[in-house]
């Protein structure tokens, strides 16, 4: 099954550079604001021997796996706690509604009046976006504990603990997962967009420049290795979650397949 779809997606991924290449070089766009791939690539090998390239790669990379790391955290205990206790379940549950739909780029002018253009700006925005992506799941993932199980082990006489260790970690891991995995995606987009629009030092900060002072296939050069690196976080938490969970019934199925 994986050859097809890795041979489908490589004649695809061939087609769309084919017509990229054949727009502006037809003259239906303008090259100066379209330039064909062969420029663009390399425009990207200029950029992989600059310095500067490489420092806002680590420091968009810091930012990403900071602000994630500190998400993912946050949500699988406030999570935990809060379907462990019930009351917290009640309290929290307007709260949770009203706070999650609020889109993170809203959070950019208080986050430039707290921090300015640092560091602790980008993580402001990365962990309230992610925070909810994995929140909810482990909220859903506690849900989903079978009551049997549950009042077979309290009958057994397992504390709170060993509960949540042998009973629900083990069905809620599975939407963990799930959510740690969307929140990777989200986090390197919010990633970006703080560091384009505030100007945090990293990727973003540098398709602003190349934006601003023409430079245009520098600039989807850059873009194109943010799309790159998109796809590595997305393989990456992909493997990582089979890893995880090869023990569960839809990753097993999925390797038989």
């Amino acid at each position: 099954m994986r050859n097809p779809n890795i041979a489908l997606g490589a004649a695809g991924l061939a087609t769309f550079l084919a017509l990229a290449e054949a727009v502006p070089r037809l003259g239906l766009v303008a090259a100066d604001y379209f330039p064909p791939p062969s420029r663009t690539v390399g425009a990207l090998g200029d950029e992989l021997t600059d310095v500067a390239f490489w420092s806002a790669l680590g420091d968009t990379l810091t930012g990403w796996m900071i602000g994630l790391g500190i998400a993912s955290g946050a949500a699988v205990l406030c999570g935990l706690l809060i379907t462990v206790v019930p009351f917290l379940r009640q309290v929290t549950a307007s709260t949770i509604e009203f706070l999650r739909p609020i889109p993170s780029v809203a959070l950019i002018p208080l986050a430039v009046l707290l921090y300015g253009s640092e560091l602790r700006s980008v993580l402001l925005l990365v962990v309230y976006a992610s925070f909810w992506q994995v929140l909810v799941q482990v909220l859903y993932g506690v849900q989903d504990v079978d009551p049997v199980a549950d009042e077979t082990a309290r009958s057994y006489g397992l504390g709170t603990w060993a509960r949540i260790r042998h009973v629900m970690w083990p069905t809620a891991l599975p939407y963990v997962m799930t959510g740690i995995r969307l929140a990777a995606a989200v986090a390197l987009v919010l990633t970006i967009t703080a560091e384009l629009v505030i100007g945090a030092p990293g990727l973003g900060s540098l398709i602003a420049v190349a934006q601003a002072s023409q430079a245009v296939p520098e600039m989807y050069a850059l873009v194109t290795v943010t799309g790159v690196l998109g796809l590595l976080i997305n393989v990456g938490a992909r493997a990582v979650e089979r890893r995880a969970l090869a023990w569960h019934q839809s990753v097993r199925g999925e390797a038989a397949l």
